[in-house]
């Protein structure tokens, strides 16, 4: 840059100085204009503060008039009830040694349920249902038509004692109101509900004489075999004078009721809810729902609807039960608290059709609940049933033996009149002839098959038994931690259709129990001579079945069916030593010479029939004889 461009900027930066300095405001001046500053700043501030009152007042009057709004929004909703509408809830808890029990204000209904003397699978407390699993509320009429829902309303507590909760609906005038009462003794599942109205006459219309009630409940998993489980659970219902149904438990349901009922009952596995009518359900609608798969806390959802008469003057009463399906507990509450109802809560326990539910309810329960009062292991207690059932049934087992015994020793016999008439045209010949055989010697074809039809209402009892006794749950022998699903010993990496993804190590032995079985038993009804490739087959087909149909069941009835197969070897092994095969071909051989002058009945309807079929046969072959 140039000097002369370099001077010029000095030049002209001194100049730009020296005038701002002879222009400064004197003293005076500047006073002036700080007061001129401060003047304008508090005209601002003023303006400002004046701006913000007037939005304050703006707001509070459109708060006022949202209140009065909101007021009169609530009244046209709720009516007498409106003050009920808003609120905080609030949680009461009601317990005893058995139940902890908490209660919310909104709604003054039960909002969740612990059973105290049992965990789920998981090992954690037993939660029957939480704060989200289940709602109830009851649905009431205003003499202004309106409909008031005890769900939507917040509720006082005006009692709170040991055993004994109040929870109170007040109306506008504080003189009307509904009580919900719940009361819990010091040692019990069942609670007591009562809903009790006071003074709500102008309140409430009565012109209906009744109430609508609408309950609520997810139902959690609890065991660990969720398929298992959930084909255990479902909505139970028992009419006020007939008998007890339920919805299916395999798919979505719903039922409409027009009679009365007495109780709905909300069950799982071996836990249940259950609200008990003193004063009867006049009719309902039922809804269950199947969870999805995926879901890993609830198995189904259940919902009832439900309407009961109502009297303003008189109070309404109920019952909860919140417990396990424990047979004992359930069928003693017939005796104590509801004696002469025929309530029977004991249905909940699913024991099979009538025939098998009596031989459930009068054997199999009262013995193994002996067994396992007497404080021996569980395994043993399941030992021993099975061991006294197979010898009440001995004598059974005896006569179907010795049936067979005689069979086997004439199937030689047999054999020859199959080989003298062969053939499809000698069919009812080679019929007649082996019908004559045994006619001679005494021996009646059914005799071996009478016995075990008469041992499977036992089979199939004990098959509904073990799924449905509570004592199993989470009872552990050998490798087995819970006999009541099965023992998962064995874990696969894929899942196989039907088999799913493990192994039980009882079914599995179970499983090569019957096969040993099926090939010693097929081999003592051959005498020796050679079977058919297909029924070598079945030796090992029927126990495979049972492999893939209860390797999910629990693991105390694969037990107890290894068990009693045991036995049953035993028993086999133990008449083949004592029976002598020879002396008892001996001793039907001489039945020839004396041969029974009364036949059975069985033997004569059999010849009868073979006659009928031998004539039958004789006209179609003169027909095709004609023909041609």
């Amino acid at each position: 840059m140039e000097r002369k461009t370099i001077l010029g900027f000095v030049l002209i930066f001194i100049v730009l100085i020296g005038f701002q300095y002879l222009n400064q405001p004197s003293a005076e001046q500047q006073k002036v204009i700080n007061a001129y500053r401060d003047s304008v700043a508090r005209e601002v501030a003023l303006s400002e503060a004046e701006l913000n009152r007037k939005q304050a007042t703006l707001e509070v009057a459109n708060d006022v008039l949202s209140d009065v709004h909101s007021e009169a929004k609530l009244r046209e909703q709720f009516g007498d009830f409106a003050a009920s509408a808003q609120g905080e809830p609030q949680t009461v808890i009601l317990e005893n040694d058995l139940l902890l029990m908490r209660f919310s204000t909104k709604g003054g209904r039960v909002e969740s349920v612990e059973l105290k003397k049992f965990k789920d699978y998981r090992g954690n407390p037993l939660i029957l249902f939480g704060e989200n699993d289940s709602r109830f509320s009851a649905t009431l009429t205003t003499v202004n038509k309106r409909v008031i829902n005890t769900g939507d309303l917040f509720f006082e507590i005006v009692e709170n004692t040991v055993g004994r909760v109040i929870f109170r609906l007040r109306a506008t005038d504080n003189d009307s109101y509904l009580d919900f009462e719940y009361t819990l003794s010091g040692d019990d599942y069942m609670v007591g509900f009562n809903i009790i109205p006071h003074n709500l006459n102008h309140v409430v219309s009565s012109s209906a004489g009744m109430i609508d009630i609408r309950w609520e409940q997810k139902i959690r998993q609890q065991e660990k075999g969720r398929s298992y489980e959930n084909r255990y659970a479902q909505l139970y219902y028992k009419y006020y004078s007939d008998d007890i149904d339920y919805l299916s438990e395999t798919k979505d349901d719903e039922r409409l009721v027009k009679d009365r009922i007495k109780w709905i009952g909300f069950k799982d596995q071996f836990f249940s809810s259950v609200l008990i009518s003193g004063d009867r359900f006049v009719s309902g609608k039922l809804n269950s729902y199947s969870m999805s798969e995926t879901d890993t806390v609830y198995l189904k959802e259940y919902i009832a609807e439900t309407s009961v008469e109502f009297d303003l003057e008189q109070p309404l009463g109920f019952f909860y039960f919140f417990g396990p399906n424990d047979y004992d507990l359930l069928k003693s509450y017939d005796k104590t608290m509801f004696s002469g109802d025929n309530i029977e809560l004991e249905r909940l326990v699913p024991l099979g059709w009538s025939l098998f539910r009596m031989v459930n309810k009068y054997i199999v329960i009262p013995v193994f609940g002996y067994l396992n009062d007497s404080g021996m292991a569980i395994g043993l207690a399941i030992f021993l049933l099975t061991l006294i059932i197979k010898t009440a049934l001995f004598p059974l087992t005896w006569k179907s033996f010795m049936s067979s015994a005689k069979m086997r020793v004439m199937k030689p016999q047999i054999t020859t009149i199959s080989q003298k008439y062969p053939g499809q045209e000698n069919a009812v010949v080679r019929q007649q002839k082996t019908m004559e055989l045994y006619r001679q010697v005494g021996i009646n074809p059914m005799a071996g098959c009478l016995p075990m039809l008469l041992q499977m209402p036992f089979l199939i009892s004990l098959f509904m038994f073990f799924p449905s006794a509570i004592d199993l749950r989470q009872q552990s022998f050998l490798w087995a931690n819970d006999l009541a699903t099965y023992d998962d010993i064995i874990k696969l990496p894929f899942s196989i259709p039907f088999l799913g993804s493990h192994i039980s190590l009882f079914c599995l032995i179970m499983t090569l129990t019957n096969v040993i079985y099926s090939k010693f038993t097929m081999e003592q009804t051959s005498g020796g001579q050679e079977q058919m490739p297909g029924m070598k087959l079945m030796i090992y087909v029927m126990p495979l079945i049972f492999l893939f149909t209860l390797n999910s069941f629990p693991a105390g009835l694969n037990y107890y069916y290894f068990v009693s197969s045991l036995i049953t070897i035993l028993q086999t092994l133990a008449f083949r030593w004592f029976i002598d095969e020879k002396a008892l071909l001996t001793k039907l051989e001489a039945n020839k010479k004396n041969p029974p002058k009364k036949k059975s009945g069985f033997m004569a309807r059999l010849e009868e029939a073979q006659r009928k079929q031998q004539q039958m046969l004789k006209e179609q072959q003169k027909r095709n004889s004609k023909r041609r």
